[in-house]
């Protein structure tokens, strides 16, 4: 089906695993289970498996393994945002893909189905609106001014009766504006797959329950998620900085040492947490997928979905695979 740009900039939700039973029987999983702790609801990457939370033992970005016996797909855990033209140490994913099966990026692009387009269009009209700083209180106002100067963007960019939608296009304008990007290491690894000829599996997803969402959302929920865009941009860009420094040197505790708010209070809209679910679902079937194959396979998950309880390595250690540990590498 054909797509049409989506009205708003709504980035995707993060990237985790529900599984899907394909009738294997895999080996007894490496990484000893324990006991669930309590989980927010309404924040489904809150908590981390402290066990996978591990220190590659070279100096480079660290990798987890999932296998069933003759099959292993090598996870790269993969910063949520970085720095643009962040330079890392591509050895071992060269090496890794390299008469891979298949490369698993990522499934967190988005669209609008043209057969949506009409709803979704109106949907962004009851968005639409006056500069929304003309309707925020002292001194909330005056952030969000300071905040979009910063960003380099004028009143007018903001014109959005929903205080969601500015802080998501906020956060969008703020992190070009400092040379921040959601799409790497993703998008590189992409290109260097594609130039190999690799077989490349990805999806993409319909924009509109996200954009019906931002609608229905709370007012307290919208102004939640506005001043948590505005602590990120005043945080300024250092603290992404330093965790892309972690990450290419393999410290993946520090690496999920970001501060992540925004990103938290974007489940708050109604909604959010089952298309969260559908993507990390989506993606766990693939990664699964891939492991019918014998041979190897290269897949792209984003730190905090990959590493967290009811993760991506979480349940599939629970239905049985064999995991390994960026502190088990050798090479």
């Amino acid at each position: 089906m054909k797509s049409v740009k989506p009205a708003l900039g709504f980035p995707a939700l993060g990237v985790a695993v529900l599984m899907t039973a394909l009738g294997v029987s895999p080996a007894p999983a490496q990484v000893p289970l324990t006991p669930a702790q309590q989980q927010d609801p309404n924040d489904p990457d809150g908590t981390l498996v402290e066990e996978l939370v591990v220190t590659a033992r070279l100096p480079r970005p660290a990798w987890w393994r999932v296998s069933d016996g003759d099959t292993t797909v090598y996870v790269l855990g993969a910063p949520s945002v970085m720095p643009k033209s962040f330079g890392w140490d591509r050895s071992v994913l060269e090496r890794r893909l390299k008469d891979a099966n298949e490369v698993i990026l990522p499934f967190n692009s988005v669209k609008i189905g043209v057969l949506r387009a009409p709803t979704t269009l109106l949907r962004a009209a009851q968005i639409k609106g006056g500069p929304v700083e003309n309707d925020l209180p002292e001194p909330l106002r005056s952030r969000f001014v300071r905040a979009r100067e910063a960003a380099g963007q004028p009143a007018k960019r903001y014109g959005y009766k929903n205080e969601l939608a500015a802080a998501i296009t906020l956060v969008g304008d703020y992190r070009s504006k400092v040379r921040l990007t959601a799409s790497d290491p993703a998008k590189t690894i992409g290109w260097i797959a594609q130039s190999m000829k690799l077989k490349i599996h990805k999806k993409s997803y319909d924009i509109g329950p996200l954009l019906g969402a931002a609608v229905k959302t709370s007012k307290s929920a919208q102004r939640a998620c506005l001043q948590e865009a505005l602590d990120e941009v005043e945080a300024g860009p250092a603290s992404v900085r330093r965790a892309a420094e972690a990450w290419a040197q393999g410290d993946v505790r520090g690496a999920l040492n970001v501060e992540r708010g925004y990103d938290r209070c974007m489940v708050a809209a109604p909604g959010a947490v089952k298309i969260d679910a559908k993507m990390k679902a989506d993606q766990a079937a693939a990664i699964e997928q891939a492991l019918q194959k014998p041979g190897h396979a290269v897949a792209v998950v984003q730190l905090r979905p990959l590493l967290s309880q009811g993760g991506v390595l979480d349940r599939l250690r629970a239905k049985g695979y064999e995991i390994g540990t960026p502190g088990d590498e050798a090479d």
